[in-house]
């Protein structure tokens, strides 16, 4: 940035770390005037320690980046270049992820419930690496759910979005929090906390299976109306309980987890907490 005669600042984000991260942090900021330091009182997840750093943003733009620096700091002049062409968030979509095939197989499919939520083409190419316009935060300057997605919330505030490809290097320390299992997670999270794709599921699934029941009635009384005699079998009569059943009871599991995110709204649980920040502690020395 500094070769690029570009002014800027460092926000880092210590989410919870078990280790000495925030010491660091805490040195460098007093060090480099530049560098500015946030540690949450706990382990708040990756998008709601990024809402903190983008809240805390005093620029004109703001880009995200991870700190295992898969993707190379020096690509940042390219996303804002792009950016100056007219375009309210540039993500930094990697020419080849460099994760294993499970990692690879849950983020492809995270991007398409994405694509669903945020209903913009891009989505396919979203990535932790994106660079965006400051002003795009007021629209979402008073969301506090704890459910949080940086990607859907910037479309409430913004409608051009766009894509380039950056290197995305192999990880040299340390692993990834972001499991195959933590990506389905968020995935029905966004699904869940941001759209109402899952209740038009259950509505269909119950069209379809009262269908199923209207067929399988007139199918009986056919039966009986043409040989006198009703469909015999217990299978039969089991099978469609258990088919009937099993869509009543995955249509309330649906219904339930939208009334657990309206009872966590009512709760009014912050998305993060701020323990402690380098800008108190600069403040003090001065």
């Amino acid at each position: 940035m500094s070769a690029a005669e570009i002014p800027f600042e460092v926000v880092m984000v210590e989410d919870g770390s078990p280790d000495g991260t925030w010491n660091v942090i805490a040195g460098l900021a007093r060090t480099y005037p530049l560098i500015r330091g946030f540690r949450l009182m706990r382990n708040s997840g990756q998008h709601n320690a990024l809402l903190c750093g983008i809240r805390a943003g005093r620029g004109e733009v703001i880009v995200t980046i991870d700190d295992d620096l898969q993707n190379p700091p020096e690509e940042m002049p390219r996303l804002l270049s792009k950016l100056n062409e007219g375009y309210d968030v540039v993500y930094g979509a990697p020419y080849k992820e460099a994760h294993g095939f499970l990692r690879d197989f849950a983020s492809q499919l995270t991007k398409l419930v994405l694509q669903k939520s945020m209903g913009a083409a891009t989505a396919r190419n979203i990535s932790a690496y994106r660079a965006f316009r400051t002003r795009l935060r007021d629209a979402f300057a008073e969301y506090r759910g704890s459910f949080v997605s940086i990607d859907v919330l910037l479309t409430w505030g913004g409608a051009r979005f766009t894509a380039i490809q950056v290197k995305h290097d192999p990880r040299t320390i340390g692993v990834s929090n972001y499991t195959l299992y933590a990506l389905v997670v968020h995935a029905l999270n966004m699904m869940t906390g941001f759209g109402t794709a899952p209740l038009q599921l259950a509505s269909l699934l119950g069209f379809l299976f009262t269908m199923i029941g209207v067929v399988t009635f007139v199918f009986v009384i056919g039966s009986y109306l043409l040989h006198g005699s009703p469909v015999q079998g217990f299978p039969f009569l089991a099978s469609a309980i258990a088919i009937f059943s099993g869509a009543q009871l995955f249509a309330l599991g649906i219904i339930g987890e939208y009334l657990a995110r309206i009872h966590a709204r009512t709760l009014d649980r912050p998305s993060f907490t701020i323990d402690s920040t380098t800008d108190q502690e600069n403040s003090d020395a001065r």
